[in-house]
Parts: C-alpha cells; sequence; structure tokens
C-alpha cells in the first residue's frame, strides 16, 4: 500500500485550462449533438473532472477514474484500429464521419488525455475509496435512463446526429442493436459487467498505486 500523503496541489493553470475547453465543448456539444449526449459515461466525467478541478475534490476525480480509465483505453485501441483499417467494434467510427468537421472529432480527442489528467488529479489528491460504489450507482442509473428514456440502436431519428444506444445498453454498434440476448437481459449483464471486469480492477490498481485520501 502506498502510505505517501497526497500534496492537494494542483497547479492553477490546469484548471483554467480545463476549464477553457468545457467553455468551448459543452455549447458545440449541445449544438451538435443535443443534450443527451452528456449522459454518455465520458461526458458525466468531464464535469466531475471540472468540479475535481475547482473544489480539489479527491471524491469526484476517483469516481471519474474508476469509470472511465478502462473504457478510455479500449476507445483509444478502437481509433487506432479504424485508422489502419481494422474495425474493431463500431465504437469510434463517428471520428471518421466526413459530415462532422474536424473540429468537432477533434473535440473528442479528449478521450485520449483525460486518464492521464485523472490520474495525476487523484495523485495529487488522493484516492478516495468510496469511488468505486459511488460510480457505480452513477453508471447503472445512466445505463437505465439509457435503456428506458433514450433512442436505441438502430433507432430512425430526424437528426443523424443525436445519439442512439447510449453509453451502449444495446450493444456496442450504434447501427444496430445486439441480437444474442433478450435486451433487458443484456442490460443487467452490461451492467454487472461493467462493475466486475471495469470498475473493480480500477479501484483495485487505483487503492493500491496512490495515496489514500484522508
Amino acid at each position: 500500500m502506498n502510505a505517501r500523503s497526497p500534496s492537494g496541489h494542483i497547479p492553477s493553470i490546469v484548471t483554467y485550462l480545463f476549464t477553457a475547453f468545457m467553455f468551448v465543448l459543452v455549447p458545440v456539444y449541445w449544438r451538435s449533438y443535443g443534450p443527451t449526449n452528456f449522459l454518455y459515461f465520458c461526458d458525466v466525467s468531464l464535469f466531475l473532472t471540472l468540479f475535481a478541478l475547482w473544489r480539489r475534490h479527491a471524491l469526484a476525480a476517483s469516481m471519474a477514474a474508476v469509470g472511465i480509465l478502462v473504457p478510455q483505453i479500449f476507445w483509444c485501441v478502437d481509433l487506432a484500429c479504424e485508422l489502419v483499417g481494422i474495425p474493431l467494434s463500431g465504437m469510434t467510427t463517428y471520428m471518421f464521419n466526413q459530415n462532422n468537421s474536424a473540429f468537432l472529432r477533434g473535440l473528442s480527442l479528449f478521450h485520449g488525455w483525460l486518464p492521464f489528467l485523472l490520474l495525476f488529479l487523484v495523485w495529487r489528491l488522493g484516492y478516495d475509496r468510496r469511488a468505486l460504489w459511488g460510480w457505480t450507482g452513477l453508471a447503472w442509473g445512466l445505463c437505465l435512463i439509457a435503456f428506458f428514456c433514450l433512442p436505441p440502436a438502430g433507432a430512425a431519428l430526424s437528426d443523424p446526429n443525436i445519439p442512439r444506444n447510449v453509453n451502449y445498453v444495446f450493444g456496442t454498434n450504434d447501427a444496430v442493436p445486439q441480437t444474442f440476448m433478450e435486451p433487458h437481459l443484456y442490460l443487467v449483464s452490461f451492467m454487472f459487467g461493467l462493475f466486475a471486469a471495469f470498475y473493480v480492477p480500477t479501484h483495485l490498481v487505483l487503492k493500491r498505486l496512490f495515496p489514500q485520501y484522508k
């Protein structure tokens, strides 16, 4: 176990730069994708990060880290596969949609650097062990909202940029829902799978490597 005490020091320039990024991203995403886009795990993590920076809030930073470190690594791998012409899951195909501007797609590159910022925050603020259950509760709530209230994969919408299949609760492909399992059973399996395969391992690694928030 790492016994080092967290310093709590975050350079102000980091807070200001991230805030400026959010001032650009939020209105652009709202106009381009609509408000439901902000229910994606990664976008929720952006707001948790913003709160953590301004309030020096260890729990907010820790929750975001538990939630998105592994998925964002997969996002980067998926993007790399798309770049070399070997589609993996379809998760990042939107990055090559020529109907969207390069600027809009470029904003999504935060998936690549946000994990490093969160690791820095957890290192400086400490890892709050309540993050596992805090993020799990939040993520499961978002999954239920996406499944019962938002457009499923393959939904025909008047605006093609409106998100379908938010948080992949209908499968990994936004164009068609998964068919190998009954939808409700898939949802439950997916939620518990996220907990067991992503959140718990990340929690254990962060708990071991980073100082505990006091």
